[in-house]
């Protein structure tokens, strides 16, 4: 083989193998970061596995928001319709954040506890994230139990528009 020929060859390969070591750490990456969405009835029912890290949404339940004074850590239980499941939290809750309204909270389990990392809160009255709102209306449909029409389109609202 010609030396010029040889030379490119190796090139190409070096090239190839680089991209592939590339995709595979992005994908690695990807992976890692890739958080997948739960109710509680489903974390509780072992569908959620024992995944390290994910997404769980639901209502904040009445009655259930508290904090001790002078902490950053609030405790309150998310609730699907189904099932409720506790919650942890250490930081500054969203200003929207209340009882009765729909969270999203990235953690993971333990001890029968969801450890939250981040908690998101709706942006006003008459907005449930699709996401939520889909996986609500799925668990009470696997239980036979009515879910408003509006509320499993995403809309959230119980009361005409």
């Amino acid at each position: 083989m010609h030396p010029t020929r040889k030379r490119r060859l190796l090139l190409i390969l070096a090239l190839l193998v680089a991209a592939g070591i590339a995709t595979a750490l992005v994908a690695l990456a990807l992976q890692r970061n890739v958080a997948y969405l739960y109710t509680p009835s489903e974390v509780l029912s072992g569908e959620a596995g024992e995944q390290a890290r994910f997404r769980l949404g639901g209502m904040v339940a009445d009655g259930s928001f508290e904090r001790a004074p002078g902490s950053m850590q609030a405790r309150f239980v998310v609730d699907d319709g189904d099932a409720r499941l506790p919650v942890v939290y250490e930081g500054i809750l969203p200003d929207l954040f209340r009882e009765n309204q729909a969270v999203v909270a990235t953690g993971s389990m333990r001890d029968g506890v969801f450890i939250a990392e981040q908690v998101l809160a709706k942006h006003d009255e008459t907005y449930m994230p699709k996401e939520v709102a889909d996986k609500m209306g799925e668990a009470h449909r696997k239980h036979d139990v009515q879910v408003p029409a509006d509320a499993a389109d995403g809309s959230g609202s119980a009361e005409p528009r």
